[in-house]
């Protein structure tokens, strides 16, 4: 029987260690390096004595600078660890190195959409161009269960509407009004809905024959549209609703599964909750299925703009040229200025939550969520809700709260998110599939209910790479229909949160 050891270097040139699990005060390690102090598990400990300045190293990369002298077996944590000044070297397209292809794609079962893209969920939605249309769509999801619809469409796998805060109280150009545009269009043709009923309220900002004019959607067998002012109130909104619906229900459920290649899945992958153990368990676990993905010839999304800051080298040294690098760039250079003029800070970021796990700094929780993009090259940079337009490993510009980078990554056309944590979620995003990745098996224990794989295995052994392909088949297994355990308690009706830039008039 082998005995998990106290704490791991995780790079020879770091000088500090990653408390594997709680280390009391005084505990002898290798080395005979003697703890001055508790140290929780997955927090940092000094490896040797750190001066005052000197730049602390975790993944043989910068994660900030001691504020004062630090002792060998010293607790390393936001009491003596700071930001310090960071300056990247991006070397655009430098470490770019194609993956093979695999010999035999992978397959799953899924929905053939007519636009070529391919559903792992057939929801109805109810979409909504603005607040004041949020509580008819709902009412008519309400009516449409009291009725028991889908009983006669047993094809489809649920109603999702799918309600806002915004829409009106805006400028109608700008960043903003294009920033939900996009977004709505974009579910609007996400392939997990077999069709779509849009409401909305009919003087509001967000026009949908705009969206229609603009040929972001269109009228059709599988999309139709109507305002409450003029259909003549809630009562008959409701009723028309109701009977449009059924005719919409009758077209999802034609569709039926059938045997595709893995390279029609579009991965969003995400972390919340991160805690010290993310960037050594979960997030390169779902790097390596991510790699897996794009060999099959699918597509990985990277987002959380303001996550991979101090850590976005590593993404441009993959870029495959100085012009998808320097796109990269260009985002954290605009957030910056976003939170400056904010009255905040990059390395602001870090939850409390996070802290309480074990990061302390920005750059360290970066180069931990960077580890989700795994190794293939960076292929293209998008902004928030753009199509997705080519295969492989890609950046999408979103903040990173959780519920606002997912609805931009389905807007781009994710049919199937991955999403890690060391704290504990329990969120999900009708009507894409979440699955929950544990970062440690206390959480995993703790929260068996909600986690779909228990990635602290890895601390016991298990390799990443594993992992990742544990991972890899069971995205292939959710796609194909299979609940994720989100999905199973009934999480996602919420979580459609779009990211509201500019001034609310």
């Amino acid at each position: 029987m082998t005995t998990q050891p106290f704490a791991l270097r995780l790079q020879e040139a770091d000088n500090i260690l990653v408390a594997l699990r709680a280390i009391p005060e005084g505990a002898v390690l290798p080395g005979k390096l003697i703890t001055r102090e508790p140290v929780p598990a997955g927090h940092k400990l000094a490896a040797r004595d750190i001066a005052a300045g000197e730049n602390i190293l975790k993944y043989g990369q910068i994660i900030g600078t001691a504020s004062v002298d630090i002792a060998a077996g010293a607790h390393v944590h936001s009491h003596n660890l700071g930001m310090g000044a960071h300056k990247q070297d991006y070397g655009f397209g430098v470490a770019a190195q194609e993956l093979s292809p695999v010999e035999n794609a992978a397959t799953f079962q899924g929905y053939r959409r007519p636009s070529g893209r391919v559903g792992t969920r057939n929801y109805l939605g109810i979409l909504t161009s603005v607040n004041c249309a949020g509580s008819v769509a709902r009412f008519i999801a309400e009516a449409a269960t009291r009725d028991n619809l889908l009983a006669q469409f047993p094809n489809v796998d649920g109603i999702v509407p799918i309600v806002h805060g915004t829409g009106c109280g805006m400028s109608g150009k700008g960043e903003g009004y294009e920033t939900l545009f996009r977004t709505l269009a974009g579910y609007g043709h996400n392939p997990n809905f077999g069709a779509i009923l849009m409401i909305g309220l009919g003087c509001e900002v967000m026009q949908i024959p705009d969206l229609i004019d603009r040929k972001a959607l269109r009228d059709s067998a599988r999309f139709r549209y109507m305002t409450i002012q003029q259909q003549g109130g809630t009562r008959a909104t409701v009723e028309k609703g109701l009977a449009i619906l059924r005719e919409l229900a009758g077209e999802a459920d034609r569709a039926r599964r059938e045997e595709v290649p893995a390279r029609h899945l579009v991965l969003g992958m995400q972390c919340g909750g991160s805690d010290g153990y993310s960037g050594i368990t979960a997030n390169p676990a779902l790097g390596a299925a991510s790699d897996l993905l794009v060999r099959h010839g699918g597509t990985s999304i990277l987002s959380e703009t303001s996550e991979i800051y101090g850590a976005e080298h590593l993404l441009t040294r993959r870029a495959k040229d100085e012009k998808t690098g320097a796109k990269l760039v260009s985002l954290l250079d605009w957030w910056e200025d976003y939170t400056a003029r904010n009255f905040g800070e990059m390395d602001n970021n870090p939850s409390p939550g996070n802290k309480r796990g074990g990061l302390t700094t920005i750059l360290e929780k970066s180069l931990g969520a960077v580890a989700k993009g795994g190794t293939a090259p960076l292929a293209g940079v998008y902004k928030y809700g753009e199509p997705i337009d080519a295969p492989g490993f890609v950046f999408m510009d979103s903040p990173g709260y959780d519920p606002c980078s997912v609805t931009g990554q389905t807007a781009s056309g994710a049919n199937l998110i991955a999403f890690t944590t060391g704290r504990g979620s329990v969120s999900g995003y009708q009507p894409v599939p979440s699955i929950k990745i544990a970062s440690n098996p206390d959480l995993w224990s703790r929260m068996q209910g909600d986690m779909d794989v228990n990635a602290g295995e890895i601390l016991a052994g298990t390799t990443i790479e594993d992992k990742g392909q544990e991972i890899f088949d069971l995205m292939l297994r959710v796609a194909s229909g299979e609940k994720t355990k989100s999905e199973a308690q009934g999480f996602g009706a919420v979580e459609f949160v779009p990211w509201q830039i500019g001034a609310v008039m």
